[in-house]
């Protein structure tokens, strides 16, 4: 397939996408070409973790999913995110040309990957975190940098991982060190997600994480969130993107407040 070809395919994807709770809109405007505020979108490029789950796949449910709940209107949430990309896959199947297809000045693009990039068995997502995985990151970067847009870096959310002694494991290598230099190295914004869901983890413990994780009757995942999981770690965005100051204290909203689990929502697979 040609490049032209993916482009064209991916922006079909975008448009087909139901944007359901992970359209809901938040406080932040950005001045239009006339000089009146519009709403901004925040675009999220990434992997199952982040990615909206259907009906299909319930009671699964991807941070990105919950974090409508946290942002004031009119900033809305452009939830991209797919299951079973890397950093590279997600680029040669035409996704980030789409975004950027759909992206504006003013716009955000938070970007986490790391998960699926350190398949080595399989080249078409694999990469290598000082080279190759920096090399796809910056392409996101130079992307948004290029439309007027700002570019946020996220680090990988961490597995539910426990030694024997109870304390929780890192399972994502080198990637999220790579990261941290890449964005310190462009002067990007970086949200620590793997470091501050580690602490988390380490916080609840073994037991009580299976609470956040998609642990069901006939499946043990710990990988994947349930609502309070993916509630859990979309607070934790929301707060490094205020700290980091890509969001003011205007565009926030419930960090302190109890999420009910029923504001999550499956819509139903598309045709």
């Amino acid at each position: 397939m040609s490049l032209t070809r993916r482009q064209v395919a991916a922006a079909a994807l975008i448009a087909a996408v139901p944007v359901g709770a992970a359209a809901s809109p938040a406080h932040a405007t950005a001045p239009s070409h006339g000089g009146a505020p519009r709403t901004r979108t925040l675009f999220i490029a990434g992997d199952s973790t982040a990615a909206q789950k259907y009906t299909d796949a319930a009671p699964e449910t991807g941070w990105g999913m919950a974090l409508p709940f946290f942002l004031r209107k009119p900033l809305k949430v452009s939830n991209q995110a797919v299951n079973g990309r890397s950093s590279k896959s997600f680029v040669d199947e035409g996704r980030l040309d789409a975004i950027l297809g759909a992206i504006r000045p003013g716009d955000l693009l938070l970007i986490q990957f790391g998960h699926n990039d350190a398949k080595r068995d399989d080249p078409a997502r694999y990469t290598e975190p000082w080279t190759t995985y920096q090399d796809h990151l910056r392409l996101y970067l130079t992307g948004a940098r290029a439309r007027g847009a700002r570019p946020v870096l996220a680090t990988s959310v961490e597995r539910r991982r426990f030694d024997a002694n109870g304390n929780a494991r890192s399972s994502h290598g080198e990637y999220p060190a790579a990261m941290r230099a890449l964005a310190e190295a462009e002067g990007v914004a970086l949200l620590d997600i793997q470091a501050l869901s580690l602490a988390l983890w380490q916080e609840l413990g073994a037991e009580e994480t299976k609470k956040y994780f998609n642990w069901t009757e006939t499946e043990q995942d710990n990988t994947h969130f349930n609502p309070p999981g993916a509630i859990a770690v979309s607070r934790l965005v929301v707060r490094e993107l205020l700290r980091t100051r890509v969001l003011g204290p205007r565009d926030v909203r419930r960090l302190d407040d109890d999420i009910p689990e029923s504001w999550i929502t499956w819509p139903r697979p598309t045709a």
